[in-house]
Formats: structure tokens, C-alpha cells, sequence
């Protein structure tokens, strides 16, 4: 399994889940609206452009930043790398590779929604983002759930599960980084709005109240979302889980080496910290560091399972 066919999965996982969390990035961005943002129209959608830190190539292509162009350009774009687009295309070619050790019905499921969004346009965007984005996100819990249901518990799908939680993992750090970018030298009722719809783009709100009944306080929230060990999308969780995945693979004698154990003490160092983090490391000020550290470990991490699992050839990344 150590060889491109690894690669190829761990990324089917990764692009899966990149595309249905852009779809929420995007929605959080629809939901939590400034009032300075509707003066400053540029503003408003140059922020989402940097919170998928693509402003770079964004640039290459657009003098402005309309509504118009930075949905049609991070949504349908195949020439950004990371549209959404992009990520299902990928994760489609990936899996076309892999046709004859995966069940039939992944396949179907990628396919029909690589077909379903070639064919879409900015305007149907436009005529309703929230609907669209919903379907997004409907067709990539569609693939999870035929993933969830139908796979061996093998090495195929303990990679696509490693790439899935770690792209998790990154997204909803980046979710958080953008809101308390943006909510810096803001009073503290902007905060709480913004992290509240943050909740809601997660589908965490119902679950937060479990835990923390009417204490709405950013502290709280930052605190579910990062280390609460039972909600799916928190921080903690995706890494308890990818470290259950890294642990579990499969491996003879002669893939075993220094480089998988390198992997699964970086993973699990990042559970422990997440596990012992302090509720203060989590507010204020601090916060914008606990997520720096964050998303250069999960860049850290991705890079020593290329080390240590994958070939370069013939992956599409």
C-alpha cells in the first residue's frame, strides 16, 4: 500500500472533505456580514479570498474583488488549484485510478457530482448561494456515508479517513484563524456573533448547547470547537481519530520504518497537547497563537506522511 495508490486515497479524503468545508467557510462568510462590510464591498469579499489564502493567484486573474468573481472563482475555477471544483475533480481522477479495489458506488457518487457541478454556472450561484452551497455539502455527506457504509475496514480506508480528519483538522482551525482575524479590535458582541454562525456553518450549535446551555461566551465556543472530544468537526476530535487511523494501519515488516513512527508520535503529540490545553489558552488574545501553532502542525504533519507513505507519481494533487 506504500506507493501512489496510498497517496491517491489519502488525498481522495482530503479533497472530500476540503470541498464540503469550503462550502461552509463560504456559508459562515454569507451568515456573518459587518456593517462596514456593506460600505466597503471589496472588503468583504477580499477577506473570504484570504481566509482560502488565495489571494495570490486570485490577483493574476482579477483587478477587484466583486461577489460575482470570487464566487465563480473559488467555487467553479478549475484554474484555482483549490476551488471547489478543483477539489471534486481531483478526488475524482484519484478515484478513477483506483476503480478496481474501491466499491462501485464511490465512484458513482464522485462522478454524477463531478458532472452535476461541470455544469454549473456563476449565475445559478447567484440565484441562490445558500441553496447551492447546501447541495454541496448533501453530496459530499452522500460520498461519506457510501464511504462509511460499504468500505473494508482496510488500509484503503484508513487512508481516506487519515486525509479526511486531517483536512478536517486544518479547516476548522482556518475557519477560526479568518473569524478572529476579523474580529480583531471589534467589541465583544461582534465576536460572539461571529462564532455563533461559525457554530451554526459546522452544525454545531444543538450540540454546544448540550454542554454549555445558555453560555454563549466566545471562551465557550472557541473551547467546543477546539477541544471538545466528542464533536466531530472539533479540532481535538479530528486528531484523536487520525491518530486512531495512522496507529492502525496494516503495514509487513518492510514498510514499517522510522518514517511511520515519526507520524504517529507527531500525531499523537498533538492529541496530548489538545487533550491537556488549558481553557485560558483558548481566549482572548492568545487564541490567535494556540491557532498559528495549530495549522503549522497540521502543514507539518501532512508533509512527514508524504515522507514517510507516498510516491509522487501519478497522483493528482
Amino acid at each position: 500500500m506504500l506507493n501512489r495508490n496510498a497517496e491517491a486515497l489519502f488525498w481522495i479524503g482530503r479533497y472530500m472533505e476540503r470541498a464540503e468545508n469550503h462550502a461552509r467557510l463560504i456559508d459562515v462568510h454569507y451568515h456573518v456580514q459587518q456593517e462596514e462590510d456593506y460600505q466597503e464591498e471589496g472588503h468583504k469579499w477580499s477577506r473570504l479570498i484570504d481566509a482560502l489564502g488565495v489571494r495570490e493567484v486570485y490577483l493574476r486573474q482579477f483587478e477587484s474583488f466583486s461577489e460575482q468573481d470570487v464566487l465563480a472563482f473559488i467555487t467553479l475555477d478549475l484554474g484555482n488549484a483549490n476551488s471547489l471544483f478543483s477539489c471534486v475533480h481531483h478526488a475524482r481522477n484519484n478515484l478513477r485510478t483506483l476503480r478496481q479495489h474501491l466499491p462501485s458506488e464511490l465512484w458513482d457518487i464522485v462522478n454524477a457530482f463531478n458532472l452535476w457541478l461541470g455544469g454549473q454556472s456563476v449565475a445559478d450561484i447567484m440565484s441562490g448561494p445558500h441553496q447551492f452551497y447546501q447541495q454541496i455539502k448533501e453530496r459530499t455527506a452522500t460520498f461519506l456515508g457510501a464511504e462509511q457504509s460499504v468500505m473494508l475496514r482496510s488500509n484503503e480506508w484508513r487512508f481516506i479517513e487519515s486525509g479526511r480528519f486531517l483536512e478536517r483538522a486544518e479547516n476548522t482551525t482556518r475557519i477560526l484563524q479568518a473569524v478572529t482575524v476579523s474580529s480583531r479590535l471589534k467589541d465583544i458582541s461582534s465576536i460572539y456573533t461571529q462564532l455563533q454562525a461559525v457554530l451554526k456553518s459546522v452544525s454545531g450549535y444543538q450540540a454546544f448547547r448540550r454542554y454549555y446551555a445558555d453560555d454563549m461566551s466566545p471562551e465557550c465556543i472557541l473551547e467546543f470547537l477546539i477541544a471538545n472530544p466528542y464533536f466531530p468537526r472539533s479540532i481535538r476530535f479530528s486528531f484523536h481519530k487520525l491518530e486512531e487511523h495512522l496507529a492502525r494501519l496494516e503495514l509487513d515488516s518492510t514498510e514499517k520504518g522510522s518514517g511511520h513512527e515519526k507520524v504517529i508520535r507527531q500525531a499523537g503529540k498533538l492529541k496530548a497537547e489538545l487533550d491537556y490545553m488549558e481553557k485560558e489558552e483558548m481566549s482572548g488574545e492568545r487564541v490567535g497563537d494556540v491557532l498559528e501553532a495549530l495549522m503549522v502542525s497540521c502543514q507539518r504533519l501532512g508533509q512527514t506522511m508524504d515522507g514517510a507513505f507516498f510516491r509522487r507519481e501519478g497522483v493528482s494533487v
